[in-house]
């Protein structure tokens, strides 16, 4: 181990300790504005002497002054475009548990859907529909093991025969939306019919309205009751 040199010694004792300045001497000095010095320097602010406006005071009474008879007036009323369209008489006017309620009287019971083209209904049951899924007992149901919404061939067979064709069918799948298996999807869209998947309650209300404003020529709907359960084990 070497011993430091006399001239480090030297160089030492030339050196001299570094001073700060004090606080009073930094006012001599051009602070840069982007400085930590500057950053601490600044004023210090709290909410409690901001200024808020004073509260509005209620309006003393809410009279607008005189009716105006001018004929200026909007009439809300006669905004409705579909106000004087009558609803077409297969419309929903009830969902039950285990059928429907339609517009002109006619009530579908006995846990069956209801199939509405060209302003008729009819009774449906695609469960029953031979080529839909079965489950382990061999009973048929619509769910198939992918989770989607499956039916066989069969249970279009009036989509199949009906001429013209509705554009769109509106497909309620009872109390709850499932994805429709893209098998069932394929063989509705070959014929010609575009497909719209809701609940049945939603359904039911997307078709009043759209068969109101296009007719029941261009928009049909299927619809599974809302009680509707799939069987277990």
């Amino acid at each position: 181990m070497h011993l430091p040199s006399s001239r480090l010694f030297s160089r030492h004792r030339l050196l001299k300790p570094y001073a700060l300045p004090q606080l009073s001497q930094l006012s001599r000095y051009q602070i840069h504005p982007h400085s930590r010095l500057n950053a601490f320097s600044r004023p210090i602010t709290t909410s409690l002497n901001r200024t808020y406006p004073p509260p509005s005071n209620p309006p003393v009474t809410t009279n607008r002054g005189p009716t105006s008879d001018e004929d200026t007036q909007t009439d809300f009323s006669v905004m409705n475009v579909l106000g004087n369209t009558p609803a077409p008489t297969t419309s929903i006017d009830a969902c039950l548990s285990h059928g429907f309620h339609l517009d002109n009287g006619v009530k579908i019971g006995g846990g069956s859907g209801c199939l509405l083209i060209a302003g008729e209904a009819f009774g449906w049951k695609p469960w029953e529909a031979d080529g839909g899924p079965r489950d382990k007992q061999g009973r048929r149901k619509m769910q198939n093991n992918e989770g989607q919404w499956e039916v066989g061939q069969k249970a279009w067979g009036l989509l199949e025969v009906v001429w013209p064709k509705p554009e769109l069918l509106i497909l309620g799948l009872g109390p709850r939306m499932l994805p429709v298996s893209p098998e069932t999807r394929r063989f509705i869209n070959e014929l010609g019919i575009r497909l719209d998947v809701q609940d049945t309650r939603n359904a039911a209300a997307q078709f009043n309205l759209l068969a109101t404003e296009r007719g029941t020529s261009e928009v049909a709907a299927a619809l599974i009751p809302v009680g509707w359960k799939e069987p277990s084990g």
